[in-house]
This record gives C-alpha cells, sequence and structure tokens, in this order.
C-alpha cells in the first residue's frame, strides 16, 4: 500500500448523494471523494447501497438528489458512454463479457470508441492508417493479457473460461485504456490466491500511474491489505470513512459489520 496520495483536487466527489425508490432510502446523503492515486475499499451488508453507489457514479442510474463530480466539475446528469469517455470504467459483480469472442477482442473492443483511422473507407480497403493504428491497439491489448495473467488465452473464447480468469478479462477491459476512475465491483470473487495476487498487483500499478479506484470488496483482508482508505455503508448511510486500521477498530463498525 501507498505511503501517500496525490493531494489536490479529488477526481471523484460525491455531495449528498440520495437515492429513493418509493420510500426505500438505497442511498442516504453520501458524501465522499476520491483522490488521484488513492485506493478506496468500500465495504457493508448485503443491501448497504454499495452497487447503487456505482450505478450512480457510472451512470446507469441518476440520483434522487445530490451532485457527481469528475475533475471538480458536475457529470449527475450525463449518459455512460460519456462518462466512459470521461475515463470512468467499471467491473461487475456478475461477469459481463462477450463468451463467443476471443478474449483478446473482447479486451479490444475498449478501444474502438477512438475511431479506425479513415472511417468506414479505412476499413474497407485496409488503408495504411488503419493498419497502424490496428497494431497499435493490439500491442496495447497484449500488453495488458500479459500484465493481467492472459496471454495464454488471449485466442480463447471468453465464455470458455473459469470464472476467475473471466473476471481478470474483464478487468483487462476496464483498464486497457487507461482510465481516470476505476470501480471494481467483488473483483476477488471466483479468484484464486494466485488470480487475487494478479488483481492485487495491478492496482499497485494503477495507483502509482494516479488511478483513482473504488472497489468494493466481501473479502475484508484483500480491503484491508490493498486500500489506503475504507468507506463502510450501513442502510445507505456512511457509518465509518478512514485508514483500514482506523476502521477496524471502530466499535459501531464491529457490531453493524465486521463482528
Amino acid at each position: 500500500m501507498s505511503a501517500t496520495v496525490a493531494a489536490g483536487t479529488p477526481v471523484l466527489e460525491l455531495d449528498g448523494v440520495t437515492k429513493r425508490y418509493g420510500g426505500v432510502h438505497a442511498l442516504s446523503d453520501v458524501s465522499l471523494s476520491v483522490s488521484p492515486g488513492e485506493v478506496c475499499g468500500l465495504i457493508g451488508p448485503n443491501g448497504a447501497g454499495k452497487t447503487t453507489l456505482f450505478d450512480i457514479v457510472s451512470g446507469v442510474q441518476s440520483p434522487t438528489s445530490g451532485v457527481v463530480r469528475l475533475d471538480g466539475t458536475p457529470i449527475t446528469r450525463t449518459t455512460p458512454e460519456h462518462r466512459a469517455r470521461l475515463g470512468i470504467r467499471r467491473t461487475f459483480q456478475r461477469v459481463q463479457l462477450y463468451g463467443r469472442m476471443s478474449v483478446e477482442d473482447n479486451v479490444l473492443t475498449a478501444l474502438e470508441w477512438h475511431g479506425g483511422g479513415g472511417g468506414v473507407v479505412g476499413d474497407l480497403l485496409g488503408l495504411p492508417g488503419r493498419r497502424r493504428r490496428e497494431a497499435e491497439r493490439r500491442e496495447r491489448v497484449a500488453e495488458v493479457l500479459e500484465a493481467c495473467g492472459l496471454a495464454d488465452v488471449r485466442d480463447a473464447p471468453a465464455g470458455s473460461l473459469p470464472i476467475g480468469r473471466a473476471r481478470l478479462v474483464e478487468l483487462a477491459r476496464a483498464v486497457v485504456d487507461e482510465p481516470r476512475i476505476l470501480l471494481l465491483d467483488e473483483p476477488t470473487s471466483g479468484l484464486s490466491p494466485g488470480e487475487a495476487e494478479v488483481l492485487a498487483a495491478h492496482v499497485g500499478r494503477l495507483r502509482e500511474r494516479d488511478v483513482a479506484i473504488v472497489l468494493v470488496e466481501h473479502d475484508v483482508g484483500f480491503v484491508m491489505e490493498n486500500c489506503d482508505r475504507v468507506v463502510v455503508l450501513d442502510l445507505g448511510r456512511v457509518l465509518a470513512d478512514g485508514t483500514p486500521d482506523e476502521v477496524r477498530d471502530d466499535r459501531a463498525v464491529r457490531d453493524a459489520y465486521l463482528g
């Protein structure tokens, strides 16, 4: 874990975010910020509002009230596609891959929005600009697959992989176009100890490149070992926010979640 976190304007801010479904408050006046290069763990019981918070940050849902900011600019009403292009990337609790496509092509899809060089004509005629950009992208994909321990399955259909390796494919797809903010939803679920080490190493590399990371995780040991800060949600409210040691020693957290 890094000794310091980059100072200055937070890359991500939530200010008074509330989400209601009828009379049910999934989130109630949640405020938090994450700085560049900071790894923030988000923990809490089932139903605490963790995935709802991810949905609001990534634009899948809109808050009932409150503001989401990226680099100080409100993005509360922007689309998920726009946020992704601004650098907010996400993995999901249930892995979402293109099962019939190869591992390499799954990861390559995250770069396609940049355009192919020469447009449709370039694609049809295989113009030099298109070929050069395609080669550059595949080189980048190869680097990320190697870093995620997936080089040996690059040609395998993604749907044929066991859950642990499939999660690493989703991670590779989320980071191949380097994010500003990375949201990881239950990233260690189904991972072997070796695969969890690969994940932790990649989180460390992204931290060094000033990527802000928020991870929802039930493996409290992984959170305490790999996060700079831990936020605890309970019944849609922030119960605690502090260093791993501070949260571990918080009596309210122990009573509500850690035991």
